[in-house]
């Protein structure tokens, strides 16, 4: 973890997950700055392998569930996220993410985009999400 002060602006604490590309990217699982807290992509990677390999619904719940520990770690949940982007690698697996998205967030219905890319980093990788959460000071 590491948290600096923005001279004139909020506290960012940034926080990584121990995951595979983090610290040779050079990126942060979960930042959060003042009232925002911002997920990197998360996918359905656990212990440096893909679960649910060829299963988009799957990959979408776990990837999830792994956004969302992020949040849980500066004190967001899903009731706070007010967006979220889904990145799948092709346009037949729209539903089932969809509905796997609705069957968390279907009660907080956030601002959200679906993307069709042309690929992830991994070839059994179909699904990426990232999400955003606002968080007021308490």
């Amino acid at each position: 973890m590491t948290e600096a002060a923005v001279p004139g602006g909020p506290t960012v604490t940034r926080l990584g997950s121990g995951g595979p590309w983090e610290a040779l990217y050079g990126y942060s699982r979960v930042v959060r700055a003042g009232d925002r807290v911002l997920t990197a992509g998360c996918t359905s990677t656990v212990d440096g392998a893909v679960a649910h390999v060829g299963d988009a619904a799957a990959q979408t719940a776990q990837a999830l569930r792994i956004a969302l520990d992020a949040l849980a770690e500066v004190g967001a949940s899903a009731a706070d996220v007010v967006r979220t982007r889904m990145y799948v690698t092709d346009r037949l697996y729209a539903d089932e993410v969809g509905r796997a998205h609705n069957a968390v967030f279907g009660a907080v219905r956030p601002a959200a985009t679906m993307v069709v890319v042309a690929g992830l980093i991994d070839p059994d990788l179909l699904v990426e999400v990232e999400l955003e959460a606002y968080l007021p000071a308490a």
